[in-house]
Parts: structure tokens; C-alpha cells; sequence
């Protein structure tokens, strides 16, 4: 994004492999509405290039819509995927340009219903379809493959998450800590190098009164929450560490929940 305001051409070129590719098309899409055309050469899931010509200047597009965080409407989506309620997130959809928007394909391959409209998501799920085990690669949603561990621990059979080797390298590893808390919660879990596979507690009873440990990282705050979807009491331990991204996480929870 740097690049149109500094001298001379700019080329930047990945020597191992783009890590959530999604998340860089966002920003050569949000450049390109700002009148900066970006050349890449090569596959975005591979080992692209990208280059900025000197002459490429950013000019005012005189309005923009700023979308919502797919991310953290992640949250919602796999509670209701949960709980068998119904959640619309506003903000993002159909024609969201964010990756994240592809984990409500995932709750649906888990058994929820999802309606698209270009700027919302709708799910739900019909409390006599069980949540079944998925195996999905997750190396466009990293971020939202976290809600997927904990969406793991009510469905029947096991999750495969996979290409997730950028979760060690987050704001903590999160594959460590994932595995950890889930274990806490009830569930045996796998660990590999890039993917781990949660097996369910029996009957998807979740052990009661756990602590989680945050790890100073905002999303294992946020994920770890949707284990009270199994009517369980959970302590989560910093909640603040939040502010990262939604300082208002567990307001915006409790106002939809069902006491």
C-alpha cells in the first residue's frame, strides 16, 4: 500500500509461499479503488510478484463502503451453527471481498442453513439436524479456522482442520493454544505440523468451569467464548485482550444470548 508514494518502481516478490492470499487480494482490490492497478506475475497461492510502476498514484474514489470484519462475524455465525438459533451479520456477504466470508460454507457443510444477501449472511440450524464433522482446508480463513475448532467440540465425528501452519506464527501459537484449551474442554485432539483433527468429548458434553488462557491473543478470547453454547459455565482468562480488534466482543455476545 506503501508503494504509489514512494520514489521510483516498486517490486515485491515472495521466494516460499503467500500466506493467506485472501487478505492480500483485499488490499490490491482496495488500491485498484484508489486508482492503483497492481501487476502480478504468477500464482497467488504459490509464489507471486508484484509490481507498482512509478507512475501509479493513489486519487480519492469520493466514497467507499467499509465493510465488516468477516472475521469476527465468524463468532456469531458458528454460535447459531451451535445453538440452532438464527444470527444475520450485516456488513459482509455475497459480495464481500473478504476470504473469511467462506466459513459460513463451512458451517454449512456442518449443518446449518445459510441465506446470502450481497451485505449479510443469515444461518441457522434445525435442532434435529445434528453438526457433523468436517475435513476442510483452512488455509484461506485462518483466522475463522479457529471458530471451527471450538464449532468441533458439538458435532458428531471429528474435524480435520488443514493448512494451518500460519497459526504458530500469529500472535501466539495458535495451533499450542487451540490444542490445549480444546483438551481442557473434553475433546482429544491430534496435533500435526500444518493441520490437527478434534475428536468431540463424548456425547459433546463440555467439562464445566474451564479456565481458558488467552494468550494475550484476542481471537482465542472470542473463539474459546462459544464454548458456553454448551450450556457450561467458561472463565476466560484477560477478556480485555479484545480491544485488539473488538473491545466490545462479549457486550455484543450477551446482547443475543438466551439466558
Amino acid at each position: 500500500m506503501a508503494a504509489p508514494v514512494v520514489d521510483g518502481d516498486v517490486t515485491i516478490s515472495i521466494k516460499d509461499e503467500l500466506i493467506s492470499a485472501p487478505y492480500v487480494a483485499l488490499t490490491i482490490g482496495l488500491m485498484k479503488k484508489y486508482g492503483v492497478e497492481v501487476e502480478v506475475t504468477g500464482d497467488m497461492k504459490g509464489t507471486p510478484s508484484f509490481h507498482i510502476p512509478a507512475s501509479a498514484k493513489y486519487s480519492s474514489p469520493k466514497s467507499i463502503l467499509v465493510e465488516g470484519d468477516a472475521s469476527s462475524a465468524s463468532y456469531f455465525l458458528a454460535g447459531a451453527t451451535i445453538t440452532g438459533g438464527t444470527v444475520t451479520v450485516r456488513g459482509c456477504g455475497s459480495e464481500s471481498v473478504q476470504g473469511d466470508v467462506a466459513f459460513a460454507n463451512v458451517m454449512e457443510q456442518m449443518g446449518a442453513t445459510v441465506t446470502w444477501n450481497p451485505e449479510s449472511i443469515t444461518i441457522t440450524r434445525d435442532p434435529s439436524v445434528r453438526l457433523k464433522g468436517v475435513d476442510v482446508d483452512c488455509g484461506e480463513i485462518p483466522d475463522a479456522a479457529m471458530t471451527l475448532a471450538v464449532a468441533a467440540l458439538f458435532a458428531e465425528g471429528p474435524t480435520t482442520i488443514r493448512n494451518v501452519y500460519s497459526w504458530r506464527l500469529k500472535e501466539t501459537e495458535r495451533m499450542k493454544a487451540i490444542v490445549a484449551e480444546c483438551t481442557k474442554l473434553g475433546a482429544t485432539v491430534e496435533e500435526f505440523n500444518d493441520y490437527c483433527i478434534i475428536h468431540p468429548p463424548k456425547d459433546n458434553v463440555i467439562n464445566d468451569n474451564v479456565l481458558i488462557e488467552t494468550y494475550d491473543d484476542h481471537r482465542m478470547a472470542m473463539t474459546f467464548s462459544l464454548a458456553a453454547c454448551g450450556g457450561v459455565n467458561v472463565i476466560i482468562n484477560d477478556p480485555g485482550c479484545t480491544a485488539k480488534t473488538f473491545p466490545t466482543y462479549f457486550e455484543m455476545l450477551d446482547s443475543i444470548a438466551t439466558h
